[in-house]
């Protein structure tokens, strides 16, 4: 009678335990057997519509390796899988509101953000560095001594190159730009001689061009690189953990380098484009040591 009792007693705590960790995201997607994935059109090669308006990217099939964790851990194998497209404006809110379980594009995660939203592992670093042509000969940030060179207007990458020029006494021309497409075209027609960016904008930009072999983008850097990661709510830990653990493990295998190398050095939807983004020293670590960390320091190679 004391066995059958002391059962009863631990039969009662397992359930209670499991319903303990059914709580946020997961409840949620229980009861509806639905996740929601956010993407954006145009986060090439991020997230982005295909040729046949279908969200694809990187980021996309993090999430949906997340997606599987969560159909594994919840024992669920029926559950659909809604994407709504969003801007980078509405993105936080939508995700604070309930809107989207998973945001899956290329999201800086810093420490301004991490107030309203949380982010799972880092999936990419991301430097402001230039593009110059390769005829220039332009390499370092030092070459660009007295040259002109253009950042959009408002930018981060504004400020960045605007902070090196004072502080290494370049004597820099900057040419704000008002967005991508007139910046690249004053680097395209010779009126700037280079163009700062972050590097992964800048590798999209270059394929897309007239002449993508004519361009070169620098080993040197304008910042420190910032993480992107894959964005959830903030204060559902057992959610969190879960994405976390997905990632990690997903990060470990030798599968991310085939992810990786599918998304930004192989020809990719709709019009085979080749972004040529090799995998950096810096990420290869981050795949190896996962963090969810805003701080870049967090990410340097020693």
């Amino acid at each position: 009678m004391r066995l059958l009792t002391i059962l009863l007693a631990l039969t009662c705590l397992a359930g209670a335990a499991s319903a303990e960790e059914l709580t946020g995201t997961l409840q949620k997607v229980k009861e509806t057997k639905k996740i929601t994935l956010g993407y954006q059109e145009a986060s090439v090669p991020f997230s982005y519509l295909d040729g046949n308006q279908k969200p694809v990217g990187f980021a996309m099939d993090i999430c949906l390796r997340i997606v599987d964790a969560v159909k594994k851990q919840l024992g669920m194998s029926d559950i659909s899988v809604e994407t709504v497209a969003v801007t980078s404006s509405n993105r936080i809110p939508l995700m604070v509101n309930g809107t989207l379980d998973l945001h899956c594009s290329a999201t800086t995660n810093n420490a301004d953000r991490q107030k309203q939203v949380a982010f799972t592992n880092t999936h990419f670093l991301s430097a402001t560095r230039f593009a110059a042509r390769k005829a220039a000969n332009i390499n370092t940030i030092d070459d660009l001594k007295g040259k002109a060179v253009t950042a959009v207007a408002g930018s981060v990458n504004l400020t960045q190159l605007a902070k090196v020029n004072t502080e290494r006494n370049l004597g820099i021309n900057i040419m704000p730009a008002k967005d991508q497409a007139e910046a690249f075209l004053l680097l395209e027609t010779d009126r700037a001689q280079a163009y700062a960016l972050d590097d992964v904008q800048l590798a999209v930009a270059i394929a897309r061009s007239k002449e993508p072999q004519a361009y070169m983008i620098s080993e040197e850097a304008f910042s420190k690189p910032e993480p992107y990661g894959i964005m959830l709510r903030r204060e559902d830990a057992p959610f969190k953990a879960l994405a976390d653990r997905a990632t990690a493990e997903f990060y470990a295998s030798p599968e991310i380098e085939v992810l990786y190398k599918k998304w930004l050095q192989s020809p990719t939807p709709p019009n085979g484009l080749n972004y040529n983004v090799p995998m950096s020293s810096a990420l290869r670590n981050a795949f190896k040591k996962p963090s969810s960390s805003a701080d870049p320091d967090v990410y340097a190679v020693n």
